[in-house]
């Protein structure tokens, strides 16, 4: 089932300072997504950091969990629009890159 209300932040890399700077940081809907990240009328190549913040998400279930974060890393390299999943468990997870 969807993971709704999960709180993710979203970072851009910058490679010659090698720091992460905030692009922005918004919660899952009923349908476990965010839709807007990134506008799609800008060029967003880059590389990119996702942090899901599971550990909130889990204790509003009454659930105990092993990752109290998950960071994906994950690079633009065109304009194509991207859909960045997880699948998730108290004690695990995957993700891939959707379109």
């Amino acid at each position: 089932m969807p993971a709704a209300g999960v709180s993710i932040k979203l970072e851009k890399y910058n490679e010659q300072k090698k720091t992460w700077s905030f692009v922005d940081e918004k919660i899952t809907d009923d349908n476990g997504r965010i839709t807007d990240f990134l506008p799609s009328e800008k060029p967003n190549l880059g590389i990119y950091k996702l942090t899901y913040y599971t550990s909130e998400y889990f204790k509003k279930n009454n659930t105990d969990s092993f990752y109290p974060f998950i960071e994906v890393v994950f690079q633009i390299k065109d304009a194509n629009h991207y859909h960045v999943p997880i699948t998730l468990s108290a004690y695990g997870y995957s993700t891939y890159r959707g379109n």
